[in-house]
């Protein structure tokens, strides 16, 4: 039996599976008000230069935790490329995209968008873990889909480069998840170990091709250094870039991608209507706000399925999970 077989064995309680899912939804809705206001509110140049600070706080926090005992997970060999691929690709990739499109869309265009991380990751699930789905589950991410498809056809603001950034990052955070949920079950990885190497087995390659690209340049000579806000929120993204990453294995390990991916929805509900309040960068239509309602209305009825689904026969989902797995070996 494989250890991704075991793992999908273990029962953990209600009450962690929900603190983490609280612990994902509030980490996301802060670094995404953080980023926004960095990137946009400061004009900040280069959102790569702002994943890589982010990579190098995970470094730094985690390597610290080992050091100190606090953590526990392999210490590095040739193995671990392996063990970990194809994550360090996705995480790098789901990371540029999302820091692109965060600096190219409005608030509540970003929320609406990332809701076809939805869609991808169901379909991911049923190709890759063979996972079903009943009915009421498919028609409510068709209404999620649907609302989402409605807001953007009357974005006012439409940035065909934005558009591409955000789909890319739909596509890469759902395998992302999906791949995420597989390697926990590593042997020698875990939680922490999946964290510590996606990062840095990819921080090198970025540093590289931001020098390359003149990324890094603009950076290091962006005038609001000497600004103490600015610095501050800078840190403030790059400590809550290791939170988040932290926050999404947490629950993937407790729950699975396709929950974590509906928590990140619930999460966008709030996210989307103060975008409209706060920001300045929405451009207010009815067409707009309708299809954000409907949007935000089917994530709530999916959520609400997912749950009540989660709570009342999670033992029969963990025997078909097993059931595949076993076949497998």
């Amino acid at each position: 039996m494989s250890a991704n077989a075991c793992q999908e064995t273990v029962e953990h309680s209600g009450l962690l599976k929900f603190y983490s899912a609280v612990f994902y939804a509030g980490s996301s809705f802060l670094i995404t008000v953080v980023n926004k206001t960095v990137l946009t509110s400061f004009r900040f140049p280069s959102y790569m230069c702002l994943g890589i600070g982010q990579m190098i706080i995970t470094l730094v926090v985690l390597y610290a935790a080992k050091m100190s005992k606090t953590v526990q997970f392999q210490d590095f060999d040739r193995s671990i490329v392996l063990k970990i691929f194809p994550l360090p690709l996705l995480y790098v990739g789901n990371h540029i995209t999302g820091l692109a499109s965060t600096k190219k869309l409005s608030l509540p265009m970003f929320t609406v968008l990332r809701k076809f991380t939805i869609l991808m990751t169901m379909i991911l699930e049923v190709y890759i873990l063979r996972k079903t789905f009943p009915k009421r589950l498919v028609y409510s991410v068709v209404a999620i889909v649907l609302g989402a498809m409605v807001a953007a056809s009357s974005d006012l603001a439409f940035d065909v480069e934005g558009y591409t950034f955000i789909l890319l990052n739909d596509a890469l955070t759902a395998a992302s998840g999906v791949y995420t949920k597989k390697k926990l079950g590593t042997e020698g990885l875990g939680k922490y170990g999946v964290l510590f190497y996606n990062a840095l087995i990819i921080v090198i390659p970025t540093l590289l091709a931001s020098a390359f690209t003149g990324d890094l340049h603009k950076a290091v000579t962006f005038e609001d250094w000497v600004e103490t806000t600015f610095i501050f929120c800078f840190l403030t993204s790059c400590f809550m870039g290791f939170v988040l990453m932290y926050s999404i294995v947490l629950c993937s390990y407790y729950n699975s991608a396709l929950t974590t991916t509906v928590v990140g929805a619930i999460k966008n509900v709030a996210v989307a209507y103060i975008g409209v309040f706060v920001g300045g960068d929405y451009l207010f239509s009815w067409t707009n706000f309708l299809g954000l309602s409907i949007c935000m209305s089917g994530g709530l009825v999916y959520s609400y399925l997912i749950f009540n689904q989660k709570s009342s026969g999670s033992n029969t989902e963990g025997a078909q999970e097993l059931k595949i797995h076993i076949t497998k070996d």
